[in-house]
């Protein structure tokens, strides 16, 4: 699914340190969430295209997706929905690839008193696929697919993608933008990840404006 496949991107593939900020990693992957349920087909637009709405309550075979879905119990503007989905998301998605074998997570304490986590990769190869598939596309040697295409926006939504690939930034992120406008999705997805792309860059920038509130109190 699109969450695990960008929690892999955001881990370096030799020694699983993570690549990126908590917040950044947080709201990419609540974004992902979001658009595999649009994907789905249980949440979609309402007919005024301003807000997302559960329209299959069908159960989901996958628990962590089910999950999300409860959480989704009223019509949400996407920036809403997003926020909704980030809580524990990093956690549920480590347990998704931890489940299959991916790596291991495991509970260590940094300088020896404050609890934290390390990934232990155990399957590089899956990681190092994923890594070629949409390194491919960001540093346009191939053309996007739903899948490439979308991670792509996400990282570009976080501005990740520098931080995830190597190579020159401006292009990447030149190349990230064409492709977030670009026609390889199907209408409703690219409607959804549109809006989940902006939901996405909204969070960013609430996050921060937050976070430097409060950090920046006056002496």
């Amino acid at each position: 699914m699109l969450p695990e496949d960008l929690m892999l991107l955001f881990l370096d593939e030799e020694d699983g340190r993570v690549l990126l900020d908590s917040t950044s990693i947080h709201n990419a992957l609540a974004g992902a969430v979001l658009l595999e349920l649009v994907r789905s087909g249980r949440v979609a637009f309402e007919a005024d295209g301003r807000k997302l709405a559960v329209v299959d309550p069908a159960p989901l075979s996958n628990e962590f997706l089910q999950e999300s879905l409860t959480r989704l119990n009223k019509p949400l503007k996407p920036q809403r929905a997003v926020e909704r989905l980030r809580t524990h998301v990093r956690d549920n998605v480590m347990a998704q690839l931890e489940g299959q074998g991916v790596l291991s997570v495991e509970k260590t304490r940094m300088l020896g008193i404050f609890p934290t986590k390390s990934y232990v990769i155990q399957d590089h190869q899956a990681i190092s696929e994923i890594r070629d598939l949409v390194g491919n596309v960001a540093l346009g040697h191939t053309a996007p697919d739903d899948r490439t295409g979308a991670l792509i926006s996400l990282l570009y939504a976080v501005n990740a993608l520098h931080k995830v690939f190597n190579g020159d930034k401006r292009e990447m992120n030149a190349r990230a933008k064409e492709i977030s406008a670009g026609n390889w999705a199907g209408v409703a997805v690219k409607k959804a990840l549109e809006a989940v792309h902006a939901a996405v860059m909204a969070t960013m920038v609430a996050s921060t404006v937050a976070a430097t509130s409060v950090g920046g109190g006056s002496s």
